[in-house]
């Protein structure tokens, strides 16, 4: 059986990628959406994901680009002198690498993140994060802690495709590479804690947008299994791209999921548009390849050299 989530990220971020999401779900094939727990529209979300039940909502993580949960003075490390997550995630993995991050002072805050989506009656199908930081050595461990403690049943695990999109260049490809190394690894260490992940990952990681194009794509090329899209839909790039420091086409990818062709590539592939509550029942296939796996499948030599590429990664 082939099974697909369109996610999209940033919920709650603004009010217009809520309203994105919901016209998603909608006349689209959208499913699932990851709420931001510093989001400006988060209280808006919380409303929308109790009035959607065909949405599945879980938790994208923040600790870059965005504003944190708890005071900023309670987490130095984390935070600008304004009080918010630096807005570059390679400073951020700079700042992890050399040992500038109070690991404490993550688990805190991350904490707090969840602790506010629960108190707003959200029980998270998943957890993901904001520019793929819940990867990084020392932060996965957090996470996986946190999902456990929560009974989260399953994790984003972005195994990049090395060549997808637009040329990057040399650093792009490395640190793809880098960031697919650390995925999976943290797939790994998920199986080992109960956690499940989808056999496949698909979108852009270099911020171009999932078009209509590129989505329709991806569901042709589909096989059995649990594939998640990642996306960014929106309402108006006007609004969006300065407010959210990222020039991207939001507007795209809203179009895309909503798009006639996408509908019909779901119905020839045999494919059924589904959210993350599939794994609150069964196992993935990467799961379970991944309990096959051992330390000598991912050397301590590996995961130096993607801790040091994912400096490169323009996610």
């Amino acid at each position: 059986m082939k099974r697909i989530i369109v996610n999209a990220d940033d919920f709650g971020r603004h009010v217009l990628i809520n309203r994105a999401v919901e016209r998603g779900v909608q006349d689209g094939v959208l499913r699932s959406a990851t709420l931001m727990p510093g989001g400006a529209a988060f209280d808006d979300a919380v409303l929308l994901a109790q009035r959607t039940p065909a949405l599945g909502v879980g938790i994208h993580l923040t600790l870059v680009n965005g504003t944190p949960v708890l005071p900023p003075r309670e987490i130095p490390s984390l935070v600008t002198e304004a009080g918010v997550f630096y807005d570059d995630h390679n400073v951020f993995a700079v700042h992890l690498l050399r040992g500038q991050v109070n690991l404490d002072e993550v688990r805190a805050e991350l904490a707090a993140q969840l602790r506010r989506v629960e108190t707003a009656g959200i029980r998270p199908t998943h957890a993901d994060s904001h520019q793929h930081m819940h990867v990084l050595p020392g932060v996965i461990d957090i996470v996986l802690d946190l999902c456990t403690a929560a009974a989260i049943p399953a994790m984003r695990a972005p195994r990049a495709p090395l060549f997808a999109g637009a040329f990057g260049g040399v650093g792009q490809i490395v640190g793809r590479a880098g960031l697919s190394v650390l995925a999976r690894r943290a797939a790994v260490m998920a199986r080992r804690r109960g956690i499940r992940t989808p056999d496949r990952f698909a979108g852009i990681v270099a911020g171009e947008a999932v078009d209509t194009r590129v989505l329709t794509e991806i569901v042709r090329a589909s096989v059995d299994g649990v594939t998640e899209v990642m996306m960014h839909p929106g309402t108006d790039n006007a609004v969006l791209i300065p407010a959210c420091l990222w020039d991207h086409n939001f507007e795209a990818e809203l179009r895309a999921v909503c798009a006639p062709e996408v509908h019909d590539a779901f119905r020839a592939a045999g494919a059924e548009p589904v959210n993350f509550r599939v794994f609150m029942g069964g196992e993935s296939a990467w799961s379970t390849a991944c309990s096959r796996c051992d330390n000598k499948d991912i050397s301590s030599r590996s995961k130096e050299m993607a801790s040091s590429w994912i400096v490169l990664l323009r996610i």
